[in-house]
């Protein structure tokens, strides 16, 4: 029988997910949503985010588990001590404890209830910086690296240089801001992006580059040949989702050479070396004046010029069918209203930057401030909670 609730503890967790790893019951963290048989061999159930639609349940074999963990402290150059800062119910927080587990180290973890913050986060580094030469890592997501931006820059910067000294800060989750990366990078933050999902054991392209073990395609190629969806194979995918036969036969797909792939909802292409630069997800495709825009280059660019984490959604408008709006969180928004209009200068370069960059059908008709974005899981922007912050105000303006 799998092991269906959160144990009370971090050693706790950390000894059920040994036990699951050696074919003992599976960690299940969250209350189940349907009565599916767990299949043997199977070590985490682990909900996916629910931004495609009803969450499911993926079914994480301890083989997948494993092949993940061998490949991830194979890039980093080597085991070393984890510490873990997101939620253990969530595939990206598990795999900290599954590293730590196969590395044969200690785990350190923030208390569950507790908020984070760039001091809280310098307090649980610490001890483990000083424990020893073990190189130390971390999984973090872009929100809480520009939590620690912003800490450094209004003179609280104890939780930046604590993380500066970690050997390697996993960041995934979501997109990671070019303008965040720079600024990390400055600080001396040694920051790997991670790119994953619950159904392929979390991150399984690092800064593009897949890990050993790993195939990456993209499939059906766009009129340029260049750009599709993202398809992911290898020895780290998941068993399938419980309960639910036509979704997994949906989404895992086996090739006529026995290769088994998992379809994304992501659109992406490949360079000539191989790496990936994915693009965003296939539905967050915007419709301008007939014309389709993908997010993600977009959001890219803005973030770039005004220093933030940015999201561009479409909102409903008469002429255009959907407009382009760019909501940023930016450094020096820590407070203040929801959301707030830029400059008109402000706007005017933007528009002008992206168009000239990008094409005018990609270039924001209007861009806010915030203080944050709306949040869905860890770490993952809820872009409709973004459209519907931006048509109150608009409703109220």
């Amino acid at each position: 029988m799998p092991l269906a609730s959160l144990p009370p503890s971090v050693d706790a967790l950390r000894d059920a997910v040994r036990a699951a790893l050696d074919d003992g019951p599976a960690v299940v963290p969250l209350p189940r949503t349907t009565t599916a048989p767990v299949a043997p061999g199977t070590a985490l159930v682990v909900r996916t985010s629910g931004s495609t639609g009803t969450p499911r349940e993926v079914a994480l074999p301890a083989d997948a588990l494993r092949a993940s963990a061998a490949a991830t402290h194979e890039r980093l150059g080597g085991p070393g001590r984890w510490v873990l800062t997101l939620p253990p119910t969530h595939v990206a927080g598990l795999q900290v404890v599954v590293r730590s587990v196969l590395a044969g180290t200690p785990l350190t973890a923030a208390r569950p209830d507790a908020r984070f913050t760039p001091d809280g986060l310098a307090d649980l580094l610490a001890p483990v910086l000083d424990a020893g030469d073990d190189p130390v890592y971390v999984s973090l997501v872009p929100t809480q690296v520009h939590r620690l931006l912003a800490a450094a820059q209004d003179g609280a910067p104890r939780g930046l240089a604590a993380l500066a000294r970690c050997a390697a800060v996993l960041l995934g989750g979501a997109a990671s801001p070019p303008a965040l990366l720079s600024r990390a990078a400055e600080a001396g933050v040694r920051v790997v992006t991670t790119y994953g999902m619950s159904e392929t054991a979390g991150g399984c392209v690092y800064d593009g580059a897949p890990l050993r073990g790993v195939r990456v395609r993209v499939v059906p190629p766009d009129l340029s040949g260049e750009v599709g969806v993202v398809e992911l194979g290898g020895p780290t995918l998941a068993a399938g989702y419980l309960g639910d036969a036509a979704a997994t036969g949906a989404a895992f797909r086996t090739d006529a050479d026995g290769s088994r792939w998992f379809r994304t909802s992501d659109l992406g292409r490949l360079a000539p070396d191989g790496t990936l630069e994915v693009l965003g997800r296939a539905d967050d495709v915007v419709v301008t004046g007939g014309v389709n825009v993908a997010p993600a280059p977009v959001e890219a660019l803005v973030g770039e010029l005004l220093g933030g984490e940015a999201c561009v959604v479409g909102v409903p408008d008469a002429e255009w069918g959907q407009v382009l709006v760019a909501v940023v969180a930016t450094l020096a928004s820590s407070g203040g209203p929801r959301i707030a209009p830029v400059d008109d200068d402000v706007l005017a370069r933007v528009r002008s930057s992206v168009a000239t960059r990008l094409g005018a059908p990609s270039a924001p008709r209007r861009v806010y401030a915030a203080a944050a974005l709306p949040l869905r899981g860890p770490g993952k922007v809820d872009r409709s909670g973004v459209v519907a912050l931006v048509r109150e105000h608009e409703a109220h303006a």
